[in-house]
């Protein structure tokens, strides 16, 4: 809706709900690596962030995940408002799909390892832990399935660099995750999560960028209006 002074409210909202697209990745990563610095016995290197869900200071990285996939999820409607066609659809559903994937691994919390939360022995089986692994696999399925959904849009509007782009990011959080999650138990483990959680953020903030600056402009001529 564009009111008499050329301003379209319309195109606003959508460009203010793909922003959200932008900060989700900044945000999960520095209050998580806040988190890891503070909390006692949290290594980096041999901890997956989600761990940090666990212990008594857990709710914090529960409720910073929870935020996380709520903010891809208002991101998703501001991609099928801009773009309003099949793949537009598309990228918008599994979006949600990867944040509620997000939220849901927050409300299902991993199962302990050796030494985290401190005093924990490895071995530890729950139904909780599996059911986190579950929906973690259905998150970053469903995000490198955007990605590719993206790249097939990009490529109809003539962006073959960014196509690419999404591509081998929805590769490298494919890659990382069922690798890392095959191999959670050593750094080498770890450091693939790493690679997938950081792909997963950077490919959405990408595609939220790029949908915001090819979506039209609120601020209209009363030509255009």
């Amino acid at each position: 809706m564009v009111d008499n002074l050329g301003f379209d409210r319309g195109a606003a909202v959508t460009r203010s709900l793909l922003g959200w697209g932008v900060v989700a990745g900044p945000f999960y990563l520095v209050v998580g690596l806040v988190l890891a610095i503070t909390r006692p016995g949290f290594d980096v290197t041999r901890h997956a962030l989600s761990l940090l869900m666990l212990g008594d200071l857990g709710w914090l990285q529960r409720t910073n995940l929870t935020l996380t996939g709520l903010m891809a999820i208002v991101a998703a409607y501001g991609i099928v408002r801009a773009v309003r066609s099949g793949r537009g659809l598309a990228m918008a559903v599994l979006t949600i799909s990867y944040g509620a994937g997000l939220i849901l691994s927050a409300v299902f919390p991993p199962d302990p390892v050796a030494g985290f939360p401190p005093g924990s022995i490895a071995g530890v089986v729950s139904l909780s832990g599996v059911l986190h692994l579950v929906f973690g696999a259905v998150g970053f399925a469903a995000v490198a399935a955007a990605a590719f959904a993206h790249a097939g849009w990009s490529r109809t509007i003539g962006a073959k660099g960014r196509a690419r782009v999404s591509t081998i990011l929805g590769v490298v959080v494919l890659i990382g995750f069922f690798a890392g999650a095959a191999l959670s138990s050593g750094p080498a483990g770890v450091a693939l999560l790493w690679i997938a959680v950081l792909a997963q953020f950077a490919w959405l903030a990408l595609a939220c960028s790029q949908i915001y600056a090819w979506s039209p402009h609120p601020i209209r001529s009363r030509r255009e209006a």
